[in-house]
């Protein structure tokens, strides 16, 4: 199947949904995640996000992401990105643990930052002839949306004032008549000009005329004559990878196509859209979106090279260099986390699912002890470098934040329907109208088997409705209430019911976890629900990177558990393959050969652990047409 759309194609469909969206108003659509420590995720991916937040979160060393600030010599380098990125991930955290030792370390990092603020405000590491160049704006943004996160959860309003004294500097230096923020550090000024999101944060809390002002300026600089035209671009539906000349120099002002730097400005325009209500934001935030998931997001969910949009469906069954930054990945599934929330649609609820499950969840060593820079398709597992001369990388620092969404994820509310998007053993207590509470059990191992059971339990009678996410790739379902089957499921949409409900009603769900087949030019992946698979060697079946054939029937491939596995893997399965080459005697018939989850392939970091994704076709010159004639 060949994922590649012509401009004029995509331009039409996408204009389609976001028409269709238009029609809908935040009030009738808008979902609002319950509170995090009012669920509990568990089973295997409750359990990996715990680790992370015990392994990733509470052992990080805030003196060591503090020391930065206290020099004001820094004249290239984002050593000023990193405490606010743990920052958010440890906001997150603690209000999915409400761990008191947590919100204590927290506060050690944000005395200790606050103690080298300037008196004019500025928090950062910059050398003052330098301010305003590179990753200096860049690494406000992070200090700001740190400390108004923290502010949030402690109501400390020391912490937003420093935000807005970091705000208020920075309104001296850029803006009408000052410097023009499209100029200042790298990719047209992106990474700059993605300070947006926190802007807004502080228009929010405040009610300040000047940052919702200031928030306008940075949205009509997008679109000056060197601006990276946002909007416009998104509207027009260029393809994000295409949106300015391939670079001389990559790592500059030059290189346009910057993907996570790219999507945290589209962060920032969705939240002045909540403010303002213009439609042509959120048309561009939509629209973006769908570019990206029609040319760049591939079968692990995520995307880049280099840190950058490349075409990267098309190009995904090459070996590619850098592929994957868990920075993109996080990022992405934040951007359609807030894009369901303004939505209500289940199209990137989706999105987000396949993201976890494959590349965030594959960027975590099996211990905890490390994130991964890169998580390619192929090849080994390894940790990124250190850099800026410290002990951590901008994904270590950023790949907690994808774990910790997950709780906010799991289960929202609109009125008086309660939306399941995350599939897991969890228990929720969620308050409708009238103050009456419910209790939502979920009994399942998914996404190892497609059964999933949930048990409703209200404080009293409660007519509501329950809305049940059913994935787009899930064709054949089976739903009970009670026993009683409903009929008239639809893949890609929220299956509502709507009723009285009791103590002790149950309801039923199954999923289609079939193998698929996916196909990209002359390449084959297997994908079982939103699990993509890989050959292993550890399995020792074979030469991982060998052509082959993958049995089907009209896309189905039958799958069979694997029971004796590697303890660090977490789900395997057998599949036909008929392997290479030669179709000589007992060669001709499919061999069984093993796949894992793709978080689990290579997770062993050990250089002599390969894996692979995508398989090369063997071509049948009998069966496919090889010429032009």
């Amino acid at each position: 199947m060949k994922y590649y759309f012509p401009i004029l194609l995509f331009a039409i469909i996408t204009q389609v949904f976001s028409t269709r969206l238009s029609a809908k108003t935040l009030k009738e659509s808008g979902l609002i995640p319950i509170s995090y420590d009012a669920v509990k995720l568990q089973g295997y991916p409750g359990q990996k996000i715990d680790l992370c937040i015990s392994e990733q979160i509470k052992k990080r060393d805030v003196e060591h992401l503090v020391e930065p600030f206290r020099h004001k010599t820094e004249t290239r380098l984002w050593q000023s990105e990193f405490w606010g990125k743990w920052m958010l991930s440890a906001v997150a955290a603690w209000k999915y643990t409400q761990d008191e030792e947590l919100m204590n370390i927290m506060k050690t990092a944000v005395d200790g930052l606050l103690e080298t603020q300037l008196e004019n405000g500025y928090i950062g590491n910059y050398a003052p002839e330098s301010q305003l160049t590179q990753w200096d704006i860049w690494g406000r943004k992070y200090s700001m949306l740190g400390l108004i996160r923290y502010y949030e959860i402690s109501k400390d309003r020391k912490a937003l004032k420093a935000a807005q004294k970091v705000a208020d500097h920075l309104l001296t230096q850029v803006g009408p008549g000052k410097k023009d923020i499209t100029y200042t550090g790298n990719y047209h000024g992106m990474a700059s000009s993605s300070v947006l999101e926190p802007i807004v944060y502080l228009y929010k809390h405040t009610g300040e005329q000047r940052y919702l002002d200031f928030a306008s300026y940075i949205v009509q600089q997008w679109e000056n004559e060197d601006g990276p035209k946002l909007i416009s671009k998104a509207v027009e539906g260029v393809w994000v990878s295409e949106r300015f000349p391939h670079p001389d120099v990559w790592w500059s002002w030059d290189n346009g196509q910057k993907a996570y730097e790219m999507m945290s400005c589209y962060e920032g325009l969705l939240q002045l859209y909540l403010v303002n209500q213009n439609p042509k934001y959120l048309k561009a935030v939509v629209d973006v979106v769908e570019n990206i998931i029609n040319t760049e997001i591939n079968v692990a969910g995520s995307g880049s090279a280099f840190e950058c949009w490349y075409h990267g469906i098309e190009n995904q069954t090459r070996p590619t260099y850098h592929t994957m930054e868990t920075c993109v990945t996080m990022t992405w599934m934040k951007l359609c986390y807030n894009l369901l929330q303004v939505t209500g649609e289940p199209h990137y609820a989706d999105q987000i699912e396949k993201t976890f499950y494959n590349a965030l969840m594959a960027s975590m060593e099996y211990n905890g002890n490390e994130i991964a820079k890169y998580s390619p398709l192929e090849g080994r597992r390894h940790a990124g470098e250190q850099q800026c001369g410290m002990h951590i990388n901008c994904c270590n620092a950023n790949g907690p934040r994808g774990f910790t969404l997950m709780p906010g994820y799991s289960y929202m509310t609109s009125g008086n329907t309660v939306f399941v998007n995350f599939y897991c053993q969890s228990e929720a207590q969620i308050k409708l109208a009238g103050n009456n509470e419910i209790i939502i059990r979920q009994t399942t191992t998914y996404p190892e088997s497609g059964r999933i059971t949930f048990e409703i339990q209200p404080e009293k009678e409660a007519s509501f409705e329950l809305a049940l996410r059913i994935p787009a790739w899930s064709e054949e379902n089976s739903l009970k209430v009670n026993n009683e089957k409903i009929d008239g499921i639809v893949a890609g949409t929220y299956q509502r019911i709507n009723r009285t409900w009791n103590k002790g009603d149950k309801i039923e769900l199954t999923l289609d976890l079939r193998g698929r087949l996916v196909k990209e030019d002359d390449y084959q992946a297997i994908m079982r629900g939103p699990v993509v698979l890989a050959r292993d060697s550890r399995f020792n079946d074979g030469f991982v990177d060998e052509a082959a054939i993958i049995r089907n029937e009209n896309g189905i491939i039958n799958l069979e558990p694997v029971a004796d596995k590697p303890k660090d893997i977490w789900m395997a399965f057998t599949a036909p393959l008929v392997l290479g080459t030669d179709l000589e005697g007992e060669l001709r018939e499919p061999q069984a050969i093993r796949f894992c989850d793709f978080a689990s392939a290579g997770n062993t970091w050990n250089e002599h652990t390969r894996y692979k994704v995508w398989i090369r076709e063997t071509l049948n010159a009998m069966k496919t047409k090889y010429s032009k004639y």
